[in-house]
């Protein structure tokens, strides 16, 4: 199952949106349209990356927008960036959500005594590799931390990529303590602190900020699933959240092709040009040959019938011209 990512608007830009195609072309929702699990046999699942690791700007999964694509959070006008929390610099792992997931604010947690945050429930890569914004990545679930933000349930599920080299070792949480000691204790201190540059106080924690073990991870998981499954059938009220999808066949609120269409063509778009990001080699076979498995950024231009694309690692070493006579 592969995906790609067109970005409209301008980066660090208020406009700036990054919407997701499927492996047939068609617009759909990070929130709503990539399955949850990529392996549910083996509790394998879908992550969708909105802050890559070392990065600041706080993008996020648009809840409340048509197709929810990427876009960063605006405070009281402002772009948000994360601060550097000393010794870190941005975020210390790749960031992001698992699709199909809803920590539903009507639904007050056994386990903490607070109601969830109405958003995708929340992951913690910690894989090597540093991935790329909308990178849609299969993931080992290995613990969670259970943040309390302003009131409320704030899942941190802590995963790591199926395709790092490490994969392998880790299969639970004490698997992290011992082989990555001290990320543990980083991961809590930055989301103690994380907040504090902007002028609020620390983060607090249930269970004393004790990490949950892989078991437990995987039932807060399922939980929200099902909490979506109610949300996208319209059994709950979505308040102010946009369920609109092109694949969910059975939601009230799936859409044709051409309505998620209609939505992209009303965004501007960037320098005249559609930047699209291929994410795996199967989605990309007629652009060139593929190469050292890097995503492939591709250029379709408003004023030539072609495509021109680079390799993003080898920059100008492929390059070429397909047309989509």
């Amino acid at each position: 199952m592969s995906f790609s990512v067109e970005e409209r608007g301008r980066d660090n830009t208020a406009d700036y949106r990054l919407y997701f195609r499927n492996a047939e072309g068609k617009y759909i929702s990070p929130f709503h349209d990539i399955p949850i699990y990529a392996d549910e046999a083996e509790n394998i699942f879908h992550a969708v990356v909105e802050v890559p690791r070392w990065t600041n700007a706080k993008m996020e999964i648009a809840t409340k927008d048509p197709l929810n694509p990427l876009k960063q959070d605006v405070k009281k006008g402002n772009l948000r960036y994360v601060s550097n929390v000393f010794p870190h610099k941005g975020y210390i792992w790749n960031y992001g959500a698992i699709p199909q997931t809803w920590e539903d604010p009507g639904h007050r947690d056994e386990d903490t005594g607070c109601c969830g945050d109405n958003d995708p429930i929340d992951i913690c890569d910690i894989g090597n590799k540093v991935c790329s914004r909308g990178e849609v990545i299969r993931v080992k679930v290995l613990g969670t931390l259970a943040l309390i933000d302003e009131g409320e349930t704030d899942w941190k599920v802590i995963v790591i990529n199926l395709e790092d080299p490490e994969a392998e070792d880790f299969n639970d949480i004490e698997d992290v303590r011992r082989l990555k000691p001290g990320f543990l204790e980083a991961t809590l201190d930055w989301f103690r602190m994380y907040k504090v540059p902007d002028g609020k106080p620390e983060n607090q924690f249930a269970f004393n900020g004790e990490f949950k073990n892989r078991d437990f991870a995987i039932k807060t998981i399922k939980d929200t699933h099902s909490f979506w499954k109610a949300l996208i059938s319209k059994k709950t009220d979505a308040g102010e959240l946009n369920c609109m999808n092109t694949c969910v066949s059975d939601s009230p609120f799936c859409c044709s092709a051409g309505e998620a269409q209609a939505v992209v063509d009303s965004v501007s778009v960037f320098c005249l040009a559609h930047r699209i990001i291929i994410q795996s080699p199967e989605a990309s076979t007629r652009l060139g040959t593929f190469e050292h498995n890097e995503p492939l950024i591709a250029f379709f231009s408003n004023n030539t019938r072609g495509l021109f694309g680079f390799n993003r690692r080898l920059c100008n070493s492929k390059l070429f011209k397909d047309d989509f006579d």
